[in-house]
């Protein structure tokens, strides 16, 4: 759920606050998408293209009216993602209303038994899936020019455009690539569990824990960061109560930042 913003706020510097919503909106697409008989993880790969596309626009928007200027980009950017997120959470709720939604599928209410343990097929479908989306991005940005130009450009826009290469279109592309994965990990969101319009506020602190705890960018560090926020909440969960969990994200978000600001893989 973090790589995209590990993109766009960990390469871009973008303050993509409405990120969790995107997730969100990819569920409630795949939800939409599975009412016709369709799996949920093909609805999930099927939605990014258009969630793609839709990246696109919303960076050139962002673009055109924000960062162009330069004149306080961080707050005024901040804002616009909160009203984009906003009419998201608003559009949802108009369409799909307040009530939890969740789908079904083969993988979904069945566990794999180990002696004593048993592990949902959901969970190791989400973890598979994750496992190979986050392993595609780090090559991609590693083995591409297109990869490397992504990771240059929040670093040297001068040198990036005497290398031939557009900044603007660079951070173009690479948005709708953050936003492109929202649809496949909305996909794996709503296979986890029920969704509903405002769980993206649940998901603000843990997606920018994780990218914050890997290092800016850093596609392993992402998943080594989920492995240690997941066993940390499951943790927190089973010895304190539900109450506390949610808090566990900020709690690691303030340590990372006061003791190691870069991240774990982070330079």
């Amino acid at each position: 759920m973090s790589v995209g913003l590990s993109i766009s706020f960990g390469l871009l510097d973008v303050p993509h606050v409405a990120h969790p919503a995107f997730l969100v909106l990819g569920a409630y697409a795949t939800y939409a998408l599975v009412g016709y008989g369709m799996d949920p993880l093909v609805a999930g790969v099927l939605l990014m293209p258009m969630f793609f596309v839709f990246g696109l626009g919303v960076y050139q928007f962002y673009y055109m009216t924000f960062e162009r200027r330069g004149t306080d980009l961080g707050v005024r950017g901040i804002a616009f993602f909160f009203g984009i997120a906003f009419i998201v959470q608003v559009g949802l709720i108009l369409a799909f209303g307040v009530d939890q939604r969740m789908v079904e599928a083969d993988y979904i209410g069945t566990a794999v038994e180990i002696g004593d343990v048993r592990i949902p097929k959901r969970m190791i479908v989400a973890f598979g899936v994750a496992l190979a989306l986050t392993t595609s991005l780090a090559l991609y940005l590693s083995k591409t020019f297109t990869g490397r130009a992504i990771k240059a450009v929040a670093q040297d826009e001068g040198a990036l455009r005497l290398m031939g290469a557009d900044p603007v279109r660079i951070k173009r592309w690479a948005f709708g690539i953050a936003t492109a994965t929202c649809a496949l990990a909305g996909a794996l969101l709503i296979i986890v569990g029920p969704v509903d319009p405002n769980l993206d506020r649940l998901y603000i602190g843990r997606t920018f824990c994780v990218v914050v705890l890997a290092g800016m960018g850093s596609m392993s560090g992402t998943l080594v960061a989920g492995l240690i926020l997941g066993v940390a909440e499951s943790l927190v969960l089973s010895s304190v109560g539900t109450a506390w969990a949610p808090a566990v994200a900020f709690g690691i978000l303030l340590v990372v930042l006061g003791v190691r600001p870069a991240g774990l893989f982070g330079r």
